[in-house]
């Protein structure tokens, strides 16, 4: 009871360091507010890689990496503290195909001489020089959308034609920082046709594919032939044969967009057929080829979303025709079997990740919950956002789970990462953070019970918490007050003038879960600070929270309970 509850020391420098620093109070999406490349994110739960449990854990990043994982890490004096006391961590997400952050190429002019039977290769939409690196900016909506839901990588895709160029890795970290992780990943290709030229359908995209294909297989042979044998002529390679070449050597595999089981089955002939590498990417409804997946063993990336009821909500239960409920029926079973594909993909056993392509980055959390509520496993539902496309992509060793020497990417969440009420608080990318507001729940009147607690909580608690500053504590007085939970809290002045009291304010009680805020004043500056905890009888454990400190463990022991209990 004597205990102090804060060393004045504690507070005094606390305050000074808020009435110097120039970083806003406020929450910073923007990632900018970096005062060091060392942060400690400590006592969180950590969730390291897809199917670990969670545990209590300190992680250590420097530079953009993590230095370590663990309960008994050495933190450096200049690191960051960001208190994880109640969050939850978990691997950055990967975006395995996105469009975030591309720029659209400018339509290109048909000559005077234009064929259209017989076009050139880029005014036909066929790019495969092109890079994604060379299109792709920070600055850009879509990236701070997908950011505040957890992606940090992504492989963007080239916008265009049937081959639009190649693809690249970009990290979702600050916008003056190169974004680049690894250009040339694999080469776009579609069945995107051409206007008014060939190859102007799905069949003519196919042919031109294959004469592609072929023709540079053939000058890859004829080089050969020349490098190695006198005599033979000089090949001459078209710019399209020669980016196209990685992919018949087998060095670079193709990202094949298919919606729908006929284009992916079209894939899968091409590539039986041609022999290249494969990642089909961009699909919706692909129930009934799903053994043929299995068999191919072709690694794929669904679209991050899943169809609208709306056509399901405004069926009508009576009034209607037998042929009209049949549609209904049709439309129904057509629905039901769109949402339990992704549960169907992780019990065949085939590697699959999330394309944002299409998607909404706002829609993605309701996304992934209607897939876990129709069989998707929530280890497979983290796997699709982590590991699975880390692998997909190659880059299993720097990023898809939280280890020593992995790329500084994580998400830190209020609750584990699929409850309905789990929001985003904070995003590293490459080691900077992004601040976000948490909306908080509508809570019951100040002082008023959601429902009653097991025993009294009026009286005198005697409350200790271990702060950077050791071991403190005080007194809370709770009592109430027409009806209103109210009282006061004692405290040493930060400023040195002894003890000090100050009245709580906003108490709420709901459940058995209590919380309650004070003031604190020195050098004309107020500084607010939280007590909030979990009331089991007479005891109470929960976190003191002091802006831009952290949070730090608080128990309390009701001594004195009041005589009108």
């Amino acid at each position: 009871m004597k205990k102090q509850f804060l060393k004045a020391g504690m507070l005094a420098v606390m305050l000074a360091g808020l009435l110097t620093q120039t970083v806003s109070a406020q929450s910073d999406p923007t990632g900018k507010r970096r005062v060091t490349t060392t942060y400690a994110i400590t006592n969180a739960t950590v969730i390291k890689a897809p199917g670990d449990p969670g545990s209590k854990a300190t992680i250590l990043i420097k530079d953009g990496v993590i230095l370590g994982v663990g309960s008994s890490l050495s933190l450096p004096k200049e690191a960051k503290i960001i208190a994880g006391d109640s969050l939850f961590v978990y691997p950055g997400f990967i975006d395995g195909a996105g469009n975030m952050g591309i720029t659209k190429p400018k339509d290109l002019e048909r000559p005077k001489d234009f064929v259209s039977s017989n076009p050139a290769d880029e005014i036909a939409g066929i790019s495969p020089w092109r890079s994604a690196v060379d299109s792709y900016t920070t600055v850009n909506t879509l990236v701070d959308d997908w950011r505040k839901e957890g992606f940090t990588i992504s492989q963007v895709v080239p916008d265009g034609g049937m081959l639009p160029g190649k693809t690249a890795l970009m990290i979702l970290g600050d916008a003056k920082s190169s974004p680049l992780i690894r250009a040339n990943v694999s080469m776009a290709a579609n069945f995107r046709s051409s206007r008014g030229m060939y190859p102007a359908t799905v069949a003519g995209v196919m042919a031109k594919f294959r004469d592609i294909y072929q023709n540079t297989t053939g000058i890859i042979e004829h080089e050969r032939l020349f490098t190695f044998t006198s005599g033979v002529k000089r090949p001459q390679a078209t710019p399209t044969q020669t980016a196209m070449a990685p992919v018949v050597e087998k060095q670079l595999p193709i990202l094949f967009t298919a919606a729908t089981e006929l284009e992916i089955r079209r894939v899968l002939s091409l590539q039986k057929e041609l022999g290249f590498k494969l990642v089909l990417t961009g699909l919706e409804t692909y129930e009934s080829v799903i053994p043929l997946l299995k068999t191919a063993g072709t690694p794929v990336l669904i679209k991050l979303q899943v169809p609208d009821d709306k056509s399901i909500k405004s069926q009508k239960a009576e009034g209607v025709t037998e042929a009209t409920k049949a549609e209904y029926a049709r439309v129904k079973e057509a629905y039901n079997k769109a949402l339990t594909q992704a549960a169907k993909l992780e019990k065949a056993g085939i590697l699959f990740g999330f394309t944002t392509v299409d998607g909404k980055a706002g829609d993605m959390q309701k996304s992934i919950k209607a897939m876990i509520d129709n069989g998707l496993t929530e280890k497979g539902a983290l796997a699709a956002l982590t590991t699975n496309p880390a692998a997909i992509l190659g880059i299993s060793a720097l990023a898809g789970s939280l280890e020593k020497g992995k790329m500084a990417n994580l998400v830190l969440t209020t609750d584990t990462l699929f409850n309905a009420d789990t929001q985003i608080k904070h995003v590293i990318a490459d080691g900077y953070v992004f601040d976000y507001e948490i909306k908080k729940k509508s809570a019951p009147a100040a002082g008023k019970s959601e429902a009653p607690v097991e025993g009294a909580i009026e009286g005198l608690w005697e409350y200790t918490s271990e702060t950077p500053a050791g071991s403190s504590g005080g007194e809370i007085v709770l009592k109430r007050e027409n009806g209103i939970l109210a009282g006061s809290i004692t405290y040493d002045d930060p400023m040195g003038s002894g003890k000090v009291s100050s009245p709580i304010k906003n108490a709420t009680l709901a459940g058995k879960k209590l919380s309650f805020e004070f003031d604190v004043a020195a050098g004309g500056m107020s500084l607010t600070v939280t007590i909030s905890g979990e009331i089991s009888g007479k005891t109470m454990e929960g976190n003191l929270s002091i802006p831009q400190m952290g949070a730090f463990p608080v128990k309390a022991t009701l001594s004195s309970p009041s005589q009108a209990n």
